[in-house]
């Protein structure tokens, strides 16, 4: 490939990592707002989604530029293909961490109890794991993606075990119907943020390697 396609292609990815950090900060700021009952920061979330989904609509048209400009091949192709799958991960994260901002904004869930407890320690355990999906990606580092990948059954657990609390409390306080719906809403944000960071752990493992490893992982 040409030099000006190489540093096309830098461009990119550059721009691909910067779109990362923005989100990575955004799934923090979803965090502190509903378990600090931040309302200012709640809003800034929703309000940074914009930035967002304007990146992800010019990532992904350079994506589809390059490729039909340059018809690149081996490890290029399989870089391009990463950036336009992981950009379309990012974008969904931010949407997650928006609905999580969204319900943080109209209920407390510091007064539910059980499902709360659950809930923040399934919180920090996403936020770690989409940072190392990040830092993976970054540096196309197959090690962080596998930290990605051994804390994914923690989150599915603590998810489990959130609804197994919610429906036990709900019957005992169902005037409080509406708030363990929201702690619901929040438990299944929180799981697919989860499932969106083990998705560019996979592509880390696909650009690096060539191996596509998702539905086959012990």
């Amino acid at each position: 490939m040409t030099a000006h396609f190489v540093d096309l292609l830098d461009g990119l990815r550059r721009r691909s990592l910067r779109m990362a950090s923005l989100v990575q900060d955004i799934v923090q700021e979803a965090c502190e707002a509903l378990f600090h009952a931040d309302h200012d920061m709640a809003r800034r979330v929703v309000a940074r989604d914009q930035d967002v989904d304007s990146e992800e609509v010019q990532v992904e048209s350079e994506v589809i530029r390059l490729l039909a400009l340059y018809q690149p091949v081996g490890s290029d192709l399989r870089l391009l293909c990463t950036v336009l799958k992981v950009n379309n991960d990012l974008e969904r994260v931010a949407d997650c961490a928006v609905n999580v901002a969204e319900r943080a904004k109209h209920v407390d869930v510091r007064t539910l109890g059980g499902p709360y407890e659950d809930l923040r320690q399934m919180g920090p355990i996403v936020e770690h794991m989409f940072a190392n999906a990040v830092k993976s990606y970054g540096a196309q580092s197959v090690d962080d993606a596998q930290k990605v990948f051994l804390e994914e059954e923690a989150v599915d657990a603590l998810y489990g075990q959130i609804i197994r609390r919610v429906v036990a409390e709900a019957s005992a306080h169902p005037d409080k119907m509406a708030s363990f719906l929201d702690i619901l809403s929040v438990a299944k944000n929180f799981e697919r943020i989860a499932d969106h960071a083990t998705n560019i752990a996979e592509d880390v493992v696909y650009v690096r390697t060539g191996e596509i490893v998702r539905h086959r992982r012990p």
